[in-house]
């Protein structure tokens, strides 16, 4: 069962919410109004060995555009 997140159309009230039927109508829990859309969450990974070496990275030109 996914987690999604919402906006109310309502009253502006971002929020959670575990789905368990996608046709039912997700209601805002601070206002109650199932005028609501569903939000583009970010999603992480974890990456085996760690993240970048941030050490290499600096005095490169890497992340600054170029110069």
């Amino acid at each position: 069962m996914p987690i999604y997140e919402y906006i109310c159309t309502q009253c502006g009230n971002e929020f959670e919410e575990l789905v368990f039927n996608d046709e039912k109508p997700v209601a805002c829990p601070q206002c109650g109004a199932t005028e609501t859309e569903k939000l583009m969450s970010a999603c992480s990974a974890k990456v085996d060995g760690g993240g970048p070496n941030l050490e290499a990275l600096q005095g490169s030109s890497c992340g600054t555009g170029g110069g």
